[in-house]
């Protein structure tokens, strides 16, 4: 088969698309013949890994069709179509056939494309897990997503709006019209305009009940300067610094989102549900309730070229390449 490898641990431009041999799933596994493969930040800001060795295929979200399955794997057939958030720690998504924890597989409904199912589940999961299932969203009624522009942003903009919220995002001017067009009732330029500012004053003074940072940690602790009283803070690429409030001042609670953290816990039921938000997902985009966010498809050839404009921040929505 052919794959991109990862040969050096260098970056992205270094890594080759070639021949090698192709994996036969074990106990509980999977072989999957991908057919579609969404890029990601982490595609190319985890080069590096003590648990890899090289060289090392990449990739961490594929779709495809199931082509054989190993001892003790129940519940999928050979030629069903599915899609998997994979194990960072395992090779992965980058290549013509790939091996998978068979627990974390999706059936993909027949309304849904490889390329929509594989759009959803890096950046749709952490969302999901971040709104849906870290977040109490009950009585609550603003909420500050920060870079509604990405994947991850632009699908919590739409689960947030689904549970009835005010959604307030950060995103450069040009992508104004993008964002309220998921679903953002604010938009903020964040290279021009005081954030805290006008969170402050869009909340009347309270500040936002919930904020989901996808940015860093420095802003995840400028978000605790917008978060109401008893709000909650979840995040994806650093927590605050929570020494910059006072203790019994604001009560927040923080959530760490971290989709990666379920394989390494290896722990059965977390695994598990890696496939089950992937499919309360998919169930979303084949009703038409949920916008996969696909805004152009490359042949896997290319696909080096597309993570290199994703780390340049060329890409609005969800890059997808194709096997």
């Amino acid at each position: 088969m052919k794959a991109w490898l990862n040969r050096t641990g260098e970056a992205i431009n270094q890594w080759t698309f070639e021949e090698i041999e192709t994996p036969t799933p074990g106990a509980g596994q999977a072989l999957i013949r991908v057919k579609s493969v969404a890029l990601n930040p982490v595609d190319y800001k985890a080069i590096k890994n003590p648990a890899w060795t090289y060289p090392h295929v990449p990739g961490v979200d594929l779709t495809g069709i199931v082509e054989q399955t190993g001892p003790n794997v129940t519940g999928i057939k050979v030629g069903e179509r599915i899609a998997v958030h994979t194990n960072l720690q395992k090779n992965g998504a980058f290549a013509e056939y790939a091996v998978v924890d068979a627990r974390a597989l999706a059936k993909i409904p027949d309304a849904v494309s490889f390329s929509e199912a594989a759009a959803i589940l890096c950046a749709g999961m952490t969302a999901y897990e971040a709104i849906i299932q870290k977040m109490n969203t009950t009585g609550k009624e603003t909420i500050l997503i920060h870079a509604g522009a990405g994947g991850v942003g632009g699908i919590g903009i739409q689960l947030a709006k689904r549970l009835g919220l005010a959604v307030a995002t950060t995103a450069s001017t040009e992508n104004h019209d993008w964002v309220k067009k998921l679903g953002a009732d604010l938009a903020i330029d964040y290279k021009t305009e005081n954030v805290t500012e006008v969170i402050r004053d869009w909340t009347n003074g309270r500040g936002a009940d919930l904020i989901f940072n996808t940015v860093g940690r420095d802003e995840a602790t400028a978000d605790l300067g917008r978060l109401a009283f008893s709000g909650q803070l979840a995040f994806i690429a650093g927590g605050p610094d929570q020494s910059v409030v006072k203790p019994f001042t604001l009560s927040p609670s923080i959530h760490e989102v971290a989709l990666a953290a379920a394989y390494a816990s290896e722990d059965d039921r977390a695994i598990r549900n890696l496939g089950h938000m992937a499919d309360e997902l998919l169930k979303l985009v084949a009703a038409k309730e949920l916008d996969p966010l696909v805004t152009e498809e490359i042949p896997a050839a290319d696909l080096v070229k597309g993570l290199q404009r994703l780390s340049e921040r060329h890409v609005r929505g969800k890059l997808i390449a194709t096997f």
